[in-house]
């Protein structure tokens, strides 16, 4: 099921960039992660990073969608031991453009696990078992872009699916993020080259 919702969201975002005018780019940035354990000791922040390309598609002159793929490198830790969960990310997020460059977003991300590893003092082990592959979030944030193409992004993606394959006890990501981007500005729209 999890593959199946996985392929709708890259088809429907591949169906969106082929049908509206739209703004590739690029994006890095700054993980804040932790590890939300239902009936345990939760995992604190750790700080990661994230890297990835977007493409921004204006639906009307105040609203846009925007797929992305992103790396992201999550996970939390727990006294001397850090759980470290590289991501492939696919969020879908729907943006208002309040037209001064200011944006609000929201929507769905999904995850595929890369690897993962526990790591304790000088000791890594890999527990790639301990994972479940898929990883369902939603997404909050809001962006600012000036009009060469520069921006700045703030997102926190809240884990909804468990994802520690024993199922118990229940694991659940939560991400803050803060980085930069770069959309190439090679068409307008309605005017304006936001």
């Amino acid at each position: 099921m999890k593959i199946i919702l996985f392929a709708l969201l890259l088809l429907g975002s591949c169906t969106l960039i082929k049908a509206q005018d739209t703004h590739f780019g690029l994006k890095a940035g700054l993980n804040i992660s932790s590890l939300d354990v239902d009936r345990g000791a939760d995992y604190d922040a750790k700080a990661g990073f994230y890297v990835g390309a977007l493409a921004h598609m204006h639906l009307s002159p105040h609203f846009a969608a925007q797929p992305e793929l992103v790396f992201s490198t999550q996970g939390g830790k727990y006294q001397d031991v850090k759980w470290k969960i590289n991501y492939l990310n696919v969020p879908v997020l729907f943006q208002y453009m309040a037209g001064n460059g200011f944006r609000l977003q929201t929507g769905p991300q999904l995850g595929f696990a890369v690897s993962s590893k526990v790591e304790s003092g000088d000791v890594e082990v890999d527990n790639n078992d301990d994972v479940k592959t898929f990883d369902f979030s939603w997404s909050f944030g809001a962006s600012y872009i000036g009009a060469q193409g520069l921006g700045v992004d703030a997102r926190f993606n809240l884990g909804i699916t468990n994802i520690y394959e024993p199922d118990v006890p229940e694991v659940r990501n939560r991400v803050f993020q803060v980085g930069i981007f770069y959309q190439f500005m090679n068409t307008t729209v309605h005017g304006r080259r936001r």
